[in-house]
């Protein structure tokens, strides 16, 4: 996947409270990122990186995630011109999540390929009874865009 090669982790007590980035990342290369908005504090969207994309994302001040439908990396906006510029990068306690902070700007202000502005656009309609009403959704915000006018399919 990737050649870019972060700090090798240490102790437990550097890897949870040390000063050192040691990112964890899977046995398939690949480390959770969380997307959040750093004005509004909205959760964005869900997504992977590898060690590459998180070089490039730390290289670029754009976020950059790796696509495992497509097998590649995959810089946020570079279809849809909606583009996240990271003002904030966290790990967890043991550094193997990531959250992001980021400034989303573009046409729609929009971070979902369905043309919403968050990933997160449904909830569960009735938490307490949920398994008897069929785990039904609802939508919680309104379309910015039309994905069909928007991503061209090669």
């Amino acid at each position: 996947m990737s050649t870019t090669v972060f700090p090798a982790r240490t102790t437990t007590a550097e890897v949870e409270l040390g000063t050192t980035l040691q990112p964890k990342f899977g046995p398939d290369g690949l480390i959770p990122c969380i997307t959040q908005d750093v004005n509004s504090g909205e959760v964005l969207m869900f997504a992977f990186m590898n060690a590459e994309s998180l070089a490039h994302t730390l290289k670029s001040k754009k976020a950059t995630y790796w696509s495992r439908s497509r097998s590649k990396l995959w810089v946020k906006g570079e279809e849809s011109g909606n583009v996240q510029h990271v003002r904030e990068l966290r790990t967890d306690c043991d550094q193997d999540v990531l959250l992001l902070k980021v400034e989303q700007t573009g046409a729609a202000n929009a971070s979902c390929h369905n043309g919403y502005k968050s990933c997160f656009y449904r909830r569960l309609a009735d938490l307490d009874a949920a398994e008897s009403t069929g785990y039904k959704i609802s939508f919680t915000a309104e379309r910015l865009f039309d994905p069909a006018t928007v991503y061209k399919k090669k």
